[in-house]
């Protein structure tokens, strides 16, 4: 999400600029848009002389020129909202009750009030740019007593509720369709280009949701529209027309030139709202050059290197690894900058930073696969951390989690990326496993959570009945152990510590109160009566995909991480001259070959290798649904891009037999 309460250089002196231009570029096309929209409102087959002339008097009239001036500020505040509300990492809600809570939101909230005045104020622009019986909200009707007597007009109010419903529409479908998640596309493409290949989308997506939100408002017209009605008689002292049909009635809806009207008015709503998002993600993921290093000490935040390690300023590190990506591909000159050394000293800078980084994400997404692994068995079912951390598990993840010891050091303080905290809802103190799981296990604090789930997942209470007890001789109920064998004492043949040199601690006879006692009961008795009601089940319910789209949901950082890493590697077989890729080349083949191995461990597991159900024309970025995909993609696609240029000299490499081996099947092209 992007705030103007950064202190950033870049989004001071990039980003916010490129979103004045995508909003210049909107205010410049929203003469073309209106004159399109007074065209199609007053269109007619048989006078289409006369409608064009009247098109044309229209446009320079005092009224649709101050209608184009309060739709120039509706754009300004969308643009506004694009700047404040778009993220690079979308949030997935794990459950249905994580998306509503995301719906209920207070700052939720109150962009929906704010689009709900701005589809308004959009429609009641239409109704006055189309004239007519939608122009103003009171009109003469009768002359009773010698006096006109001013009654309501329905079907300019029918028109603003429509703008009111259909801004709300926009700002719900915002978070369920993801409209606020910005995607980098693959190939890089010139912005007008850009813009002319996706215009045809944004039209047809614009059609079709006016569609549908023009039926929908109809249908909650028809039931409720006789409320607003009447609050807004009553309260602006206006009469109703008994002489035209209510439009809360069959009679009145059933009317081909009002919902005719009310389409095109709300295709012309969405179509300016769409342009100003399209133009917006076009100008903010347009690639940036970074400088490889520089030549003034105080110009070193503006490198690459620097970029690369930016953690609060999440655009700029997406965009340095993107520059990354491509100058590794197509840039010989910057690619020496990368391999030459430091003057004085002959130390590689630049390489170890971009190394390091790289090296870190690759490890923080296996740590975070191994982590979800070790939360999910393979039938689907939740396990135990604790046994899972006793155990020995297969041969795959023992060689991930010997092979993780290969990585490279990094500082502390380099935490690579996160996915974003909306999805993980719950956190602790207790390590990388208990933070990044959270979306994959089940909540045990949670008060909807049955004592089944707390013995399936290994935790007890002391005054629960299942501690310390076997309920049936086939089940048997291992204690808290009070030291553990490490790997590395079984490896090295030394015997297990004794537990003498284990200091025991004194055992808590305290019995709970009476009154602790009587709460826990009564909340295992209330537990027990929301986990059988069918709809707190489906509220609570994970979501299938969910878990698997929300752990690879910053995957395009890694993806251009995988990519300009192997590019530089393979470019170093030629233009290394101080053979500083070479010093770190162990390490890179063990950390791509032990992600590989996590990630292929992860598409065994169930829902992790199904493709997500393509859905209707919606203007939301669903490409983040196929990003574990274009990862493992773009993983094996690395390891081939390395084989393939060193061969045979990777048998001179120093790395495990197990990872050798798993690189020889890329050498022989078996995978």
């Amino acid at each position: 999400m992007f705030s103007l309460k950064q202190n950033s250089w870049f989004i001071r002196k990039v980003v916010i600029w490129r979103a004045v231009a995508s909003v210049a570029w909107s205010v410049i096309l929203l003469p073309v848009t209106t004159a399109l929209f007074l065209f199609f409102s007053r269109f007619s087959l048989f006078h289409p002389i006369q409608c064009l002339s009247e098109c044309t008097s229209l446009l320079t009239a005092s009224n649709t020129i101050f209608c184009l001036v309060v739709l120039c500020g509706v754009v300004l505040m969308t643009g506004f909202f694009n700047l404040e509300f778009y993220t690079l990492v979308p949030s997935i809600p794990c459950s249905r009750i994580a998306l509503l809570g995301t719906v209920l939101h207070p700052r939720q909230c109150v962009h929906s009030l704010v689009y709900c005045t701005m589809g308004m104020l959009v429609m009641w622009c239409a109704s006055v740019i189309i004239g007519g019986r939608y122009s103003t909200l009171g009109t003469p009707c009768r002359i009773e007593s010698g006096e006109l007597v001013t009654c309501l007009n329905e079907y300019h109010l029918f028109f603003l509720l429509s703008g009111a419903f259909m801004g709300y529409s926009y700002s719900f479908l915002g978070v369920v369709q993801n409209i606020y998640y910005v995607s980098f596309q693959p190939i890089q493409q010139y912005k007008y280009l850009y813009f002319k290949g996706s215009l045809p989308k944004v039209v047809k997506c614009s059609v079709i949701q006016s569609l549908y939100s023009a039926r929908n408002f109809a249908a909650l017209y028809f039931f409720f529209g006789y409320a607003p009605k009447a609050w807004i008689s009553s309260t602006l002292n206006l009469q109703i027309d008994s002489s035209l049909p209510p439009l809360d009635s069959l009679t009145g809806l059933l009317d081909s030139s009002l919902f005719y009207h009310l389409l095109i008015s709300g295709t012309f709503l969405y179509l300016t709202w769409y342009i100003n998002v399209l133009l917006f993600r076009i100008y903010v993921t347009e690639a940036y050059s970074f400088p490889v290093q520089s030549t003034f000490t105080e110009d070193a935040e503006l490198c690459l290197p620097k970029a690369l390690t930016e953690k609060n300023t999440l655009v700029m590190k997406f965009l340095a690894l993107q520059d990354l990506a491509l100058l590794s591909q197509h840039s010989p000159t910057r690619r020496l900058e990368i391999f030459s050394l430091s003057q004085p000293g002959g130390h590689p800078h630049n390489w170890n930073a971009l190394i390091n980084e790289c090296l870190s994400l690759m490890s923080e997404l296996t740590h975070r696969l191994v982590a979800h692994q070790d939360a999910v068995a393979s039938n689907g079912r939740f396990k135990s951390q604790s046994a899972s951390s006793d155990t020995k598990s297969g041969s795959s993840a023992s060689s991930v989690m010997s092979g993780a010891e290969d990585l490279p050091e990094t500082p502390r303080h380099n935490i690579p990326l996160r996915t974003p905290g909306s999805v993980f809802l719950k956190s602790s103190v207790g390590g990388v496993h208990s933070a990044l799981t959270a979306p994959f296990t089940p909540d045990l604090d949670s008060p909807f959570s049955s004592p089944a789930i707390r013995r399936l997942a290994g935790q007890q209470e002391p005054q629960s009945p299942w501690f310390g007890t076997v309920q049936s001789p086939h089940i048997m109920r291992r204690g808290p152990k009070l030291w553990s064998a490490s790997t590395e004492s079984q490896a090295n043949g030394s015997p297990p510590a004794s537990p003498a040199n284990v200091p025991s601690l004194p055992p808590d006879n305290r019995k709970p109160s009476f009154l602790a006692q009587w709460m826990q009961n009564r909340r295992e008795q209330v537990k027990s009566f929301l986990a059988k009601r069918v709809l707190i089940v489906y509220l609570f319910n994970k979501l299938p995909e969910a878990s698997s789209q929300a752990l690879f949901a910053d995957s395009q950082a890694h993806i251009w991480a995988l990519q300009g890493l192997s590019y530089l590697v393979a470019s170093s077989f030629s233009e290394d001259r101080f053979g500083v890729v070479q010093t770190t080349l162990p390490n890179i083949l063990s950390s791509l070959v032990i992600l590989l191995e996590a990630v292929d461990r992860h598409f065994k597991l169930p829902h992790a290798s199904s493709k997500p159900v393509r859905t209707t024309c919606s203007f939301g970025d669903s490409t983040y649904k196929t990003l574990r995909f274009a990862l493992r993609a773009a993983l094996k696609t690395s390891i081939y891009r390395i084989t393939t240029t060193f061969g045979e000299h990777l048998n001179a490499v120093k790395i495990s037999a197990e990872h050798r081996k798993r690189l020889q099947q890329f050498l022989e092209f078996k995978e």
